[in-house]
């Protein structure tokens, strides 16, 4: 069946040793990559936190003005509410865009390094 997955290779690639992981983690190359995902993820992460907990707050303590009308059956409530999974959804796209742009290159580098096929 074509679908099957190819028996597992039988060369095993040697594991790299401890201290080739410390100097690795230590190189230039690793703190760029880690400081272009922290960037990134730790002010998105925040934002959305914040963002959130503004939305229950607000339906908790401002309920008359989540319920005001905007039009028809539709309330303030609802807008955020669904704001929440679109900004979500915009979140999971930029941040794969991201990834794929700069920190899959440099962690594939890297790893390509690691494994000795560089």
């Amino acid at each position: 069946m074509a679908t099957e997955t190819p028996p597992p290779s039988k060369t095993q690639v040697p594991l790299p040793s401890r201290e080739e992981f410390v100097r690795v983690q230590d190189s230039e190359e690793f703190v760029r990559l880690r400081r272009s995902y922290r960037s990134f993820a730790f002010p998105l992460t925040v934002a959305f936190v914040v963002w959130y907990l503004l939305y229950v707050l607000l339906s908790n303590y401002a309920g008359g003005f989540m319920g005001t009308r905007l039009f028809g059956n539709v309330n303030v409530a609802l807008v955020l509410g669904l704001a929440q999974f679109l900004t979500t959804f915009l979140i999971a796209w930029w941040y794969a865009r991201h990834a794929a742009a700069k920190l899959d290159p440099a962690a594939k580098a890297i790893k390509s390094r690691m494994e000795g096929d560089a």
